[in-house]
This record gives structure tokens, sequence and C-alpha cells, in this order.
């Protein structure tokens, strides 16, 4: 195969991959329920459905999963608000059984189109954050019908310090003490006492709703004692896995999570699964008195970094995390001098260019003297059509008389579908650019292009890069399948966040500019010759 057969092949096979993993292995959209779903609508549903709960023979006992069927629903009154905390950018909703039932985000980058504060939950999935279930199938059916009593039925917390809320249960003389300390960030700190050591979970609940699709990974993460993150997709769970000392266990969508975690003595982690296998945490308490940390709501980098920065962990970037990861430091980086999140995507793929250009400068000259060198390679291949040994002998020879590398054009190509798929994992998770403009109609980054103009801006500036860049074609249907490539990549762009479209384009503008730059380059210095 000559230098362009292996370009074209290299291109194919990267866009058959990226659509290949996002259809295989990327976890398919789930029905959401409607936002107006009713709370006596919520109670139904889950009492027609089977629930896992995990069990332990006794305190101190291994963790296991083994799964016992609930008898009897959750009551209405159950479902009913007892307490609202109020922050500054959200409202949190605790129910009859001391959970999280209900979280409402008020920020206007996180409002609905219809302009509505935005809901963390909108399914009737359980169990919710800060459910306790007890290893005892008896107690835990008396747990589920008896309500918590409340310290205060409204918090307002500033901006200065965080509110305490004691929720209580007395079950047939077990009393069960649940004090939840709230910051204004969303983290808190969860206090369980019992009057008497019985075994039991806490779970922080399942994971957010908002955003699933086929482009980013949710379901629950853990990352266990020695560092390890272990990741298990919705739709993936055996139900049987558990963790020891784990330093963090959370669950979450594209943009949220709900997550707890502990760095200095770690939890002891089960996963569940559903009745789809979708993986559902549970933490084991320990004794009479059991103390943990939490955190609800948005994953974005500044908020988990002033809370913990092992806590940034929670973003997530899928297989090229390695690469993802720094480059969105560097992005936030960027984004500290440059508050437009659009031109900060610009600066960005500006400096991965200059990066990576000692690469793409010696691509771009193996495909100039290629070119060069396409007459001689034709008459080579005519004339030693019906002997390849040959034909290749006396290829590899021209090659090296003219010190050109048959895959100097391809191989940067090649090297730099990691740094494409790490940017494309950075811009599609980073909460950061959801509701953020950049200029004109491009109001939201997160989303695709409304009209279309950069993914055709995109496709144009590829086509242009193609007419600009030395090819040696030989074959007339590999010439036809490269030059249809702008077209097939505008509409695969067609649906990408506005975001990623834009470093797209960006990197294809300055890809036909340095291609000039170097095209006159070597212009000169063969006339020189």
């Amino acid at each position: 195969m000559n230098t362009q057969t292996r370009v074209v092949i290299a291109t194919v096979l990267s866009l058959l991959v990226f659509i290949g993993y996002d259809y295989f292995f990327m976890p398919k959209p789930q029905h959401i329920a409607d936002k107006n779903i009713t709370v006596q609508t919520a109670v139904q549903d889950r009492a027609k459905q089977r629930e896992l709960q995990p069990a332990g023979a006794a305190a101190g006992s291994e963790v296991s999963t083994k799964p016992v069927e609930r008898t009897q629903p959750v009551e209405t009154a159950l479902a009913d608000v007892i307490a609202t905390v109020e922050t500054s950018n959200a409202r949190i909703e605790f129910d009859g059984l001391g959970r999280i039932s209900q979280m409402y985000l008020k920020d206007r980058q996180y409002r609905t189109e219809e302009g509505e504060e935005l809901k963390l939950f909108n399914s009737p999935r359980i169990p919710k954050p800060l459910e306790i279930r007890f290893s005892d199938p008896a107690l835990n059916e008396l747990a589920f019908k008896t309500p918590y009593s409340v310290s205060v039925s409204k918090l307002d917390i500033g901006t200065d310090g965080p509110g305490v809320i004691l929720f209580r249960q007395n079950l047939d003389g077990l009393i069960v003490e649940k004090r939840v300390t709230i910051y204004p960030d969303h983290h808190y700190d969860v206090e369980i006492k019992m009057s008497e050591p019985k075994p039991y979970f806490i779970s922080p609940g399942v994971r957010p709703d908002l955003r699933i699709d086929n482009y980013t990974v949710h379901g629950v993460m853990v990352e266990e004692a020695d560092g390890t993150l272990t990741i298990i997709d919705d739709g993936d769970a055996k139900g049987t896995e558990s963790f020891r000392k784990a330093r963090i266990a959370v669950a979450f969508d594209r943009y949220y999570a709900t997550a707890f975690y502990d760095f200095e003595k770690g939890m002891d982690v089960v996963i569940n699964k559903d009745a789809e296998e979708n993986p559902i945490l549970f933490v084991k308490g320990e004794g009479n008195q059991f103390t943990m940390h939490g955190y609800i709501g948005p994953k974005e980098f500044k908020i988990l970094q002033a809370i913990h920065p092992e806590l940034t962990k929670i973003i997530e970037f899928g297989w090229f995390t390695f690469i993802a990861a720094p480059m969105f430091k560097v992005l936030m980086w960027l984004h500290s001098f440059i508050p437009n999140w659009g031109w900060t995507i610009v600066a960005l793929t500006v400096l991965i260019r200059i990066l990576l250009y000692p690469l793409t400068y010696k691509g771009m000259v193996s495909m100039h003297r290629l070119k060069e060198l396409a007459p001689k390679i034709k008459e080579i291949q005519k004339k030693y059509k019906g002997d390849p040994q040959k034909m290749n002998a006396h290829m590899m020879e021209l090659y090296k008389k003219h010190k050109a590398n048959p895959l100097g054009g391809c191989l940067p190509m090649i090297l730099q579908i990691p740094v494409f798929f790490a940017i494309y994992r950075v811009l599609l998770n980073a909460i950061e650019l959801k509701g953020a403009p950049w200029i004109l109609w491009i109001d939201d980054l997160s989303v695709m292009d409304p009209y279309y103009v950069l993914p055709i801006l995109m496709g144009a500036s590829m086509w242009l890069h193609q007419r600009v860049t030395p090819n040696n074609f030989t074959d007339p249907m590999q010439e036809k399948i490269f030059k249809w490539l702008p077209v097939i990549f505008t509409f695969f762009f067609v649906t990408f966040p506005a975001g990623l479209v834009l470093y797209w384009l960006t990197n294809n503008i300055f890809s036909v500019a340095q291609q000039l730059l170097i095209n006159r380059m070597l212009e000169k210095h063969k006339k020189a010759e």
C-alpha cells in the first residue's frame, strides 16, 4: 500500500472506531420519567418493583449483597417533604424517611429551557441519598413504615457557615438518629447514632438522571483503598461487587453526582443492582455511631477542588483520562485568564497545535516529498505491475534515495487520535460549558449548534485543508473516498456539542495556515537548490 492508501485507511478506521465505541461500549440512553410525575405515582411504581437490600449476618462480618424482597410499599406520608434546606443556589428537600428526596439548582446555568429550576432527580428510582436499610428484614420493614421526626422543618444556610438538621426514628425501642450538617457548597457530614448496634447500610442514592446519552459514561465509581478507580456502567452491575476501605463512592450522570467519601478511615462499600442491572451503592454502617461525608450536586471542578482536591476524581473522562485530565486542568488554567469559554477552547487548540508542531511538520514535509515522487512511483507501479516483490523493492529504494518516509504522512495523524479523543471527552463532560456562551448565536457550548453553522464551516475547512495538502493519489477510487471525508465528518459532527466542533474547526484552520506556510517554505527551498 502506498502512503495515501494508509492515510485513507487510518482516517476511516479512526472514524469507525469512534462510532463503534459509542455504539457498542457506551451506555444506552434510559427512559427518564416525566418531570411532572407526582409523588403518588412514584410510590405506586416503587410498590410494583423488586427492591434489593444489602444484608450482613452480623456487625463486623463480611459485607454481602443477598437480595431480600420487601413485601410492603413505602407509605405515601413518608414521601412527603418534612424538611427543606435553602442555600444561595439550591434547595434540598428531605422526606419522611430522612432522605434527600429532591434537589433543585437555582443558578441560571442549570435552569431548564423553560427557565425553571433544575431538578436533580426525575425518576422514582430508589434508594434516595441517606436512605438506611437494615440487614434484619423485619427491622427493615418496620423502618420503612416509621416516619422520622425532624428538629427543624426549614433551614436557610448563608455563605458563612453550615446548618444542622437532626432526624430521629423510634423502631420499637431502637432509637435511630441521623444528624446532617449541610454546607453552602452542598457537601455534608452525616452522623448516625443507634441506641444499640444493628447491622445496616446507608446509600448515597441512585445517580441523578438529567443528562443520559450514548456519549458519556453514567453509573457508579469507587476509588479503592490503593487509589484504583473502578467504574461500573449502568446495565453492567453484577450485584456482588464489594470494596474494603474505599475512599470515594459516587453515582453520577454526565454532569451531576451524589457521593460519599472518607479519605481517612475509608468505607466498606457494596454494590447492588436493580432489575435493569444498574449499580446501586451502599456503605456499611459500624457500631452505635458512624460518621461519613457526602456531596450532592454538579460535577464542577472548582466546587469539588474547594471541598477536597481528591474529589475532583469524580470528573471522569473514560479511556483517555490520563491525557484528558491534564488537558482539562490546562483548560481551567486558561479560563482563569480568558473569561469566555469559547475563546478558551480556541486558546487550548492553539496550544495543542504548538505542542504537536514538530510532529505535524515532519508529516507535512513527508507528504510534500511523496508528492514530488508521485510520477516516479506511478512509473514503478506500471513497470512492475505483475511482480509485487520487485515493485516494493524499487519503491523502498526510491524512498531511501530521496529520504522520504512512506509512513510520515499518516503516522502524525494516527498519533493525534488519542489527543482528539481526550479533548472530545473534556469538552463533552465539562459542566462548566453548560450554558456558557461564545459569540453571536452560540449561547451554550455544551449543546449542538442550532443552525449547523459550525459543522458546515468545519467541513469546509477540512475540504480546504485537503486542497492545500500535497497528495500522491494513484488510485481514482481512493481519491474519491478521500474527497468525501469532509462531507462524512460534517454529518458526523452535526449533533456534537458546539464546543467540540469549535475545537475541530479551529484545529482545521490552523492546519490550513500551517500547511500553506510549509508549502511556501519548501517551494523556496526547492528554488534555492
